[in-house]
């Protein structure tokens, strides 16, 4: 059989988390499946080294204009002209008129739920909510036409199943992701030090992976950490990937504490070879988000042998189990606490990372790619 996979931002330098995801699938199933046809659909771009063509796998560079257009037109017309006999759209949305049988990953539904957007209202970037925008226009008709239904999470599943009337529908399948290999507690000193010094990292610090989206709890986070340093007065740094400085300012007002930028380390964009050396010079990993369809970001800091503190909401409670703390992401003073506990609490640091290093391990890309198989196959043996 001949599968289409979208992978529109895999050659984008700065990739996040759903790009990693599809990633790691098709990393994967070159890996597992040496038999069926694929065809990569990516927009060009400057990284194009991180996937390479093999004999069963073509990729095709389709260019089309901004993603809406790349997505509703050329990318239906390009499978169709490749002889795909199914498509698997990996990031959230797809196109709204294709022959072709679907396969939609939904990482999660948050944009369409009215919570979420109550605390958007006034916040998020404005490319944030033009996306939102436009995943509430086209999701609702891709939930109907799909063939299969991914989702990464059994909460995410729930939700998706309940928001849409779908309960006990057999299109809709959780299948969990994944750690990355190269997650893992790093012992060459040459290397940490070269990712210290390349990140201007502190001796001591929190690792925070926050943004400007409202769901990451970034002012919440902010505010524990100002707390932590008032109570205990020590002399930890706080780490942040990616975030603006102006933006970060206009929060440290808004928690009364401008004072705090000198705790806080901006590192930029940071390249995802280079994490876990961040990941296992930190002290504690911070994840206290408010909402998550399922949390790689802890299960890649637990493999890297750091303890985690994370949210009681949606999946978080699911993926780190019993290995992390577990907080409620809307009370500061408890990610305060936990920060206290777990720096002056050597013992339950300790068993932090060992139930940590356990509970990622549950947890590995090739297990999710042969689940994603064989939704390839019950799908063409039902046609």
């Amino acid at each position: 059989m001949k599968i289409g996979i979208e992978g529109q931002r895999l050659f984008r330098e700065k990739k996040h988390g759903m790009d990693m995801v599809a990633l790691e699938l098709i990393r994967n199933l070159q890996e597992i499946d040496h038999e069926n046809e694929y065809v990569i659909f990516v927009k060009p771009d400057t990284d194009d080294n991180v996937l390479k063509q093999t004999a069963n796998f073509k990729i095709v560079k389709l260019k089309g204009g901004f993603y809406p257009l790349w997505e509703q037109f050329s990318l239906p017309r390009a499978a169709r002209k490749e002889g795909c006999e199914i498509l698997h759209c990996t990031s959230n949305t797809a196109p709204v008129n294709t022959r072709i049988p679907l396969v939609v990953t939904l990482h999660d539904i948050i944009y369409m739920e009215s919570s979420y957007l109550k605390i958007l209202k006034g916040s998020g970037t404005m490319y944030q909510k033009v996306g939102n925008i436009y995943r509430r226009l086209v999701i609702p008709r891709i939930v109907k036409m799909s063939n299969k239904i991914i989702t990464v999470s059994h909460f995410e599943k729930n939700r998706i199943a309940q928001f849409f009337g779908i309960e006990g529908d057999n299109r809709l399948t959780a299948v969990y992701n994944g750690v990355s290999e190269h997650f893992k507690p790093v012992k060459d000193k040459t290397e940490l030090q070269r990712v210290k010094t390349k990140y201007n990292l502190p001796e001591q610090y929190f690792f925070f992976l926050g943004n400007t989206d409202p769901k990451k709890n970034t002012k919440g986070t902010l505010k524990a950490f100002s707390d932590f340093i008032q109570q205990t007065g020590t002399e930890y740094k706080l780490v942040m990937l990616d975030y603006d400085r102006d933006e970060l300012e206009k929060l440290l007002d808004e928690i009364g504490d401008k004072t705090l930028i000198d705790r806080i380390v901006l590192t930029g964009y940071v390249v995802n070879t280079d994490l876990p050396s961040i990941y296992c010079q930190c002290e504690v990993f911070l994840y206290p988000s408010l909402r998550e369809s399922f949390g790689i970001p802890m299960l890649e800091a637990m493999a890297c042998g750091v303890p985690v503190i994370t949210s009681n909401t949606s999946s978080m409670p699911e993926v780190a189990g019993s290995a992390a703390l577990i907080i409620d992401p809307y009370k500061p003073e408890q990610i305060t606490n936990a920060l206290i506990q777990i720096t002056n609490n050597l013992t339950l640091k300790k068993q932090l990372i060992e139930k940590g290093l356990q509970q990622s391990a549950k947890f590995f890309w090739k297990a999710m790619a042969n689940d994603v198989l064989e939704i390839y196959h019950d799908i063409l043996t039902k046609k």
